[in-house]
């Protein structure tokens, strides 16, 4: 979502995607690997209300897979326009369904880009959260603003954007002891799910943080930090998948909907406070854990703004 502060939200954009059923990884071999998990990402069809955010009609475009008009579908085409379209223009004092595929230019820490997945990416091929940031992040100048969440399937880090919170407020720092404790409980989950390609990744992405993590997490610095001011929320990990939840006898994100939820609770939020109610929410039920992360380095203690 950009803004560029005005009254009027001339140039307040946002893109809405509703996307397919499963979540999918390839593995080294590049063959496809479905979760258990499914998720539908969000499914509001009239525009959404964030507090008291309002999008007129012609500054959103929503992408659905239900729709018979070609234009409106989210294939790999229709989603890099619509992010072309939401940054479009944008100037100074301006504000799915995911995978993973083996990371080949090294820069994840993990050892995987993640990815979302147009309706025909097994002819186009996913999105790469390196596609995304050229196209959503890179441009951006200084004093521009740019909202992301992204309720879908390993999307943690889906905008690759270098500087990742914690529910303290602080920097998240690589910690192999924790890092090698979360694979291992990754690694059980996704026995638990029988998904064997879920195993593979849990213990790739610890060994390739052992071995070159630090220097990755540097070099993320140095070539993805932005002067805008972006900012993304993710419906879990990137090795973790995002359940669905029934609202109003409607499939969406269950992170969508706690999102919504604690921002309808209380309209004014810092982003520290906005991360640990949306946490709080999905913790109830759901084992899935919401990321928030930024382009540069930002104070948690400032108050969550579109």
């Amino acid at each position: 979502m950009a803004d560029n502060g005005t009254t009027d939200q001339t140039s307040e954009r946002c893109i809405i995607t509703k996307a397919c059923k499963s979540s999918l990884r390839l593995d080294d071999d590049d063959n496809p690997s479905s979760s258990q998990s499914s998720h539908s990402s969000y499914e509001y069809q009239q525009p959404p209300t964030y507090s008291n955010q309002q999008f007129r009609e012609q500054d959103m475009l929503i992408l659905t897979d239900d729709t018979k008009d070609p234009a409106k579908r989210p294939t790999r085409a229709n989603i890099l326009k619509a992010m072309k379209w939401l940054v479009q223009d944008a100037q100074p004092n301006d504000s799915g369904h995911g995978g993973q595929e083996p990371d080949q230019d090294g820069d994840e820490v993990d050892g995987y880009d993640e990815t979302i997945m147009p309706v025909d990416f097994q002819e186009k091929g996913q999105i790469l959260d390196d596609k995304m940031h050229e196209i959503m992040v890179r441009p951006l100048p200084k004093g521009v603003r740019l909202t992301a969440i992204f309720d879908s399937c390993h999307s943690g880090t889906a905008l690759d954007l270098p500087y990742i919170y914690a529910t303290d407020g602080q920097e998240k720092k690589l910690n192999l002891f924790c890092a090698g404790a979360n694979a291992v409980m990754d690694a059980g989950l996704s026995y638990m799910r029988g998904d064997a390609a879920g195993i593979k990744a849990s213990f790739k992405s610890f060994t390739v943080k052992a071995m070159h993590g630090y220097d990755i997490a540097e070099k993320i610095k140095q070539t993805k930090s932005s002067p805008a001011d972006v900012i993304m929320f993710s419906g879990c990990k990137d090795a973790q998948t995002s359940a669905d939840v029934k609202d109003a006898e409607m499939s969406t994100g269950a992170m969508s909907h706690a999102f919504i939820k604690t921002l309808r609770d209380k309209k004014n939020q810092t982003y520290q406070e906005l991360l640990n109610n949306i946490r709080e929410i999905l913790a109830l039920k759901y084992t899935q854990k919401p990321q928030l992360s930024a382009s540069h380095e930002t104070n948690m203690g400032d108050f969550f703004i579109m």
